[in-house]
């Protein structure tokens, strides 16, 4: 009698330990998400059926880890007793573990493959979604029927993916690498390259539906997609291990898998967590895109295979137009700002090269030199990502300003100095003679003529400036030209929306030269 009420007594305060140990991991976990936000970065740029614009609306992102996130957060909410929102983040998909590190999201979710080199810097969930690779050739292609086949012939595939890797593993030859993944299978199309490696999620939705490409059967190479995250943040990792665990369990990931046509073994192994054991045996799907009798589910539940197309049939100008008139406020806003800043650091480092002390013109010379001769993207990149630690972290926007500004300062520093040394040397005599300090001799009679002569120069950076900024979209800056990139990728409207993006484009700098040719005559005038 005496041991069964040990016995219970230590079961009860067992039992009593481990419920305050939940209780602390969920305190801790609420902490973690007190803004009630969860943010994950991925790539909409041409990313079906992981993250793409929406054919009916192109301002919404869909795919099947859009839902994936959603549920995670619904999950997650019903655990800590709180509502969570899943926020998405426009990333390119080269810089996303990049923007991990940064801390401008805190989950990436994107495709994302499981490799032993990755392990070393980013913290990955359970597997959520087993994938193999799979070969694509042009539909009259006889010669390829393996990879083997590949080695010495073009192949196109995605930078930085687990194909690219397997491509170097095996030796191939003539690898180009791509930043999306519509590009490799246009390629392939038009015969730039003779066979495309990527993941079959991305070639179900891309290669079965254009009747000019074949899938190379089987798939082979199989992988895992899994969450990742950073190492430090055990506590988020382990709540979102605990919500997949659940939503696995509990069907409601295998209906959004099913939805996307991605349902298979596989995915059913995972869930039960033996899929190291699973065959392999495809994805569940008919090459062509039709749902396999096995998924035991209406067709009429499917989402539309073919999403390129019903987009580029319903994205109308009317909806597509306010996305690229929005980006080119970006545009026009990171234009003026970064403009501003190179006038302002310009015009004093040509002042400190022409009239300060030689300690003050050698930096002044050093500084010109230095951001001419160094790329813009190389300035944006060390800016966003080289400076960037937990106690500092540089807006994207602020990056791009002080980077656009750094150096075309250097640009306009040297305008501003040509320009100031064509004012006659008998103007500041003349001043001189009339007892006018130098520095107000510079600021009222030398310093307006030569503005007239530097005029347009500065237009014509300007101009450049407006274009230049679309290389902000390496540090997730949504711009005009990577507003076109996302929505053309997504319906193949190059034509047209290239056009828009075109006008806009024009609508902006034209203008510019003639406000500069009207100021030039007026100036002239007096």
């Amino acid at each position: 009698m005496h041991r069964l009420v040990w016995l219970l007594f230590v079961v009860v305060v067992a039992s009593a330990g481990v419920l305050q140990a939940q209780d602390a991991e969920l305190d801790a976990l609420r902490a973690r998400l007190s803004g009630g936000v969860l943010r994950w970065g991925g790539d909409a740029e041409g990313g079906a059926p992981y993250q793409l614009r929406d054919p009916e609306d192109p301002k919404r992102v869909i795919g099947f880890e859009v839902e994936l996130a959603d549920l995670l957060a619904e999950q997650l909410s019903k655990r800590l007793g709180k509502p969570i929102r899943a926020e998405f983040v426009q990333y390119e998909w080269v810089s996303l573990q990049l923007g991990l590190e940064k801390n401008d999201f805190d989950l990436l979710i994107s495709g994302y493959e499981v490799s032993a080199e990755r392990r070393n810097s980013v913290r990955f969930s359970r597997p959520y979604f087993i994938f193999a690779q799979q070969l694509t050739v042009r539909k009259d292609e006889e010669a390829i029927r393996t990879l083997d086949d590949c080695l010495r012939r073009p192949v196109g595939t995605l930078s930085g993916s687990a194909a690219a890797e397997l491509l170097e593993t095996v030796g191939a030859r003539d690898v180009t690498g791509y930043d999306d993944n519509v590009g490799p299978y246009l390629d392939l199309d038009l015969g730039r390259v003779d066979a495309v490696l990527l993941d079959a999620p991305i070639a179900v939705y891309y290669a079965s539906t254009n009747p000019r490409l074949k899938l190379v059967e089987p798939t082979f190479a199989p992988g895992e997609y899994a969450i990742g995250m950073r190492p430090a943040d055990e506590t988020l990792a382990k709540g979102v291990d605990q919500a997949l665990g659940e939503l696995m369990q509990s069907g409601r990931w295998q209906q959004s898998l099913r939805k996307w046509r991605l349902w298979s073994d596989q995915q059913a192994a995972l869930a039960r967590g033996d899929h190291a054991e699973a065959e392999l045996k495809g994805l569940g799907f008919a090459a062509d895109g039709r749902p396999d009798a096995a998924l035991q589910v209406l067709p009429t539940e499917f989402v539309n295979i073919d999403l390129v197309t019903a987009a580029a049939d319903s994205w109308t100008f009317s909806k597509y137009a306010p996305l690229l008139v929005s980006a080119a406020g970006m545009t026009i806003l990171l234009t003026v700002m970064s403009m501003t800043v190179a006038m302002l650091i310009g015009l004093l480092v040509c002042v400190l090269r022409l009239y300060g002390p030689w300690p003050a013109r050698a930096a002044a010379l050093g500084y010109v030199e230095f951001f001419r001769g160094v790329p813009l993207l190389l300035v944006l990149y060390f800016l966003y990502y080289g400076i960037s630690g937990e106690d500092f972290q540089l807006p994207a926007i602020a990056a791009a300003v002080i980077g656009f500004g750094l150096n075309y300062a250097a640009y306009e520093s040297e305008i501003y100095r040509s320009a100031i040394s064509a004012v006659p040397r008998g103007q500041w005599e003349a001043a001189r003679a009339l007892g006018m300090p130098e520095t107000m001799t510079f600021r009222r009679i030398i310093f307006p003529q030569a503005i007239r002569t530097a005029l347009g120069p500065m237009t014509n950076d300007l101009v450049a400036l407006f274009k230049d900024t679309s290389l902000v979209s390496v540090i997730a800056v949504r711009e005009l030209t990577k507003e076109y990139l996302i929505l053309s990728r997504s319906s193949l409207k190059f034509v047209e929306l290239g056009l828009l993006t075109a006008a806009l484009y024009l609508a902006m700098s034209v203008p510019l030269g003639y406000l500069s040719r009207w100021l030039e005559a007026r100036w002239g005038e007096k």
